[in-house]
């Protein structure tokens, strides 16, 4: 049986419809998905809320959609969380990747089988490609690749999965806010730029796998964007015909671009 521990976005209900049969939806307190979830739990009650899937028949986890780092109240955990406590410190410590890695490692002491929502809903992995009437350009592509090398510096620091790129030079970088809040910041200024999305080189890819929505899609148009490139089998779309409608009313491009192309 699996369960789907679902964050924010769009992206638990688009791997939720396009699972064969609903499993059990679970969200930690405070951080309400876009479904209804059948159970609640508390990052302090983590031991018990795991107790309880196995009593449930749960064997597999899926992690998806976002969410940030909970306020932790010591004095609330359980009997059951509190051997969990030395692993739950180090995580925290170690930067959001770090974060996840030291969750997964925790499900899987506890006999779970963690997979990736494109695990588990691969559809939602657009094939390989320019997707979109309009096409990169040369210079376009030498972007891209400025992309990569940004997004590898970023990976160091485990911050960020996206940055705009303009003629080789970086214009912006997401941050903790995420990719939206990055355009955002742009306004109108990014003419003739690209997005560049893809994981974290190393990442865990069975959380925290970048996502290309609908939102993002209005957002990049706003800031005057030439076009959108991802990582292929790196990130998400949940809406792809959405998103590509519109880049095509736009005469923007989508670029899925295989890892290391040139």
């Amino acid at each position: 049986m699996l369960a789907l521990i679902a964050g924010t976005g769009a992206l638990p209900a688009a791997v939720l419809h396009a699972l064969p049969q609903r499993p059990l939806v679970c969200a930690l307190d405070g951080f309400t998905p876009e479904i209804v979830p059948d159970v609640t739990f508390r990052i302090e009650r983590l031991g018990g809320f795991l107790n309880d899937l196995k009593a449930r028949g749960v064997t597999q986890i899926c992690m998806v959609g976002s969410v940030r780092r909970p306020q932790i109240y010591v004095s609330a955990f359980d009997l059951a969380t509190l051997r969990l406590v030395p692993t739950i410190w180090r995580s925290l410590r170690k930067g959001d990747d770090g974060a996840l890695r030291g969750f997964i490692a925790v499900l899987e002491q506890r006999g779970f089988q963690v997979i990736g929502a494109h695990e588990a809903a691969p559809d939602l992995l657009p094939p390989a490609g320019v997707l979109t009437k309009a096409q990169p350009s040369q210079l376009h592509r030498a972007d891209a690749l400025a992309g990569v090398a940004q997004l590898t510096l970023m990976g160091a620091a485990d911050l960020g999965q996206a940055c705009v790129i303009r003629q080789g030079t970086v214009i912006a970088s997401e941050d903790d806010a995420g990719t939206d809040a990055m355009l955002g910041r742009l306004g109108a200024t990014a003419k003739a730029a690209i997005l560049f999305k893809g994981p974290k080189p190393n990442q865990d890819r069975r959380a925290d796998l970048p996502v290309i929505g609908p939102r993002t899609v209005s957002n990049a148009t706003a800031a005057g964007l030439a076009g959108i490139v991802i990582e292929a089998d790196g990130v998400m779309v949940p809406d792809l015909a959405g998103v590509i409608e519109v880049l095509d009313a736009q005469g923007m491009f989508l670029w899925v671009r295989p890892k290391g192309a040139a």
